[in-house]
């Protein structure tokens, strides 16, 4: 990799057949340029169902089995070393209804020269909350573990939609969600385990302390227009990296999902 400087942006794009269809998707890539686009939610099961050219990007595609339904990509600039989909020898990772998240496009690794890039799609904990213990022993742990297991090899970046606000701060109105998926105990005590960790929250890393951050929004009572949202979307980073993240940022200008693609700009030695 020659380049000093990346750019790495992730969005959920919450169907990218319907930000194409809405004509957001290729002025956001002409405008942003991304080195590396990372994308939850896809809703398509393969890269035959999009209709998209892109000559300038390498593509890598996890679609869910189930159709219309989960699933993630990566766009890159740069050749990976490796790719890798789901978990190494975790074919199964079974909820309480017996819901296989393996199954569902959630994970893609790629390897380059000097770090790993995870790109992540959370399990929703569900509005009545059905999915919220597997996702706190279950899925949350063995993604740490993961990306701990990765870490000792070279520094990880890993981005996506974690599903959680962490704080309060990372939420417009967190009395009234206290304990609604996104913002229980459980969810964010998982991601107390990544901070523990070592891992770093990059926007959290420039703006410690700002307000009104958020990446999603709900789409009732023009929520997006007056700003009550949730950030429920990161890039996070290995400890070793943190000092070469030289921007954190979102785009909340970005439309076309009920997210905003959020991201960083990392130099790379």
């Amino acid at each position: 990799m020659t380049k000093k400087f990346i750019t790495i942006v992730s969005w959920n794009v919450n169907g990218l057949r319907s930000v194409i269809r809405k004509k957001m998707f290729l002025p956001f890539i002409k405008e942003y340029q991304p080195d590396i686009l990372c994308l939850q939610e896809i809703k398509s099961h393969d890269r035959n169902q999009i209709d998209i050219d892109l000559p300038e990007y390498k593509e890598y595609w996890n679609g869910a089995l189930k159709k219309g339904y989960a699933g993630t990509a990566i766009f890159t600039k740069w050749n990976p070393l490796s790719t890798l989909f789901g978990m190494p020898e975790t074919k199964k990772l079974l909820d309480d209804q017996g819901r296989n998240a393996m199954d569902e496009g959630r994970l893609i690794t790629l390897e380059f020269e000097n770090f790993f890039l995870v790109n992540v799609y959370t399990p929703n904990a569900k509005d009545d909350l059905s999915r919220l213990q597997f996702r706190y022993t279950r899925w949350d742990p063995k993604f740490l573990s993961y990306c701990k297991t990765l870490e000792k090899k070279k520094p990880v970046i890993m981005c996506g939609d974690f599903n959680v606000a962490h704080s309060e701060i990372d939420l417009a109105r967190p009395k009234e969600n206290e304990g609604n998926k996104g913002f229980t105990k459980e969810e964010r005590e998982g991601f107390d385990r990544l901070v523990n960790a070592q891992f770093v929250d990059t926007l959290r890393l420039m703006y410690p302390n700002k307000k009104a951050l958020y990446t999603w929004w709900s789409p009732w009572a023009q929520a997006r227009e007056r700003n009550v949202g949730w950030r429920i979307d990161y890039v996070i980073v290995s400890a070793s990296l943190k000092r070469y993240v030289k921007k954190a940022f979102i785009l909340p200008e970005v439309f076309g999902s009920d997210h905003c693609p959020v991201g960083v700009e990392i130099s790379i030695h």
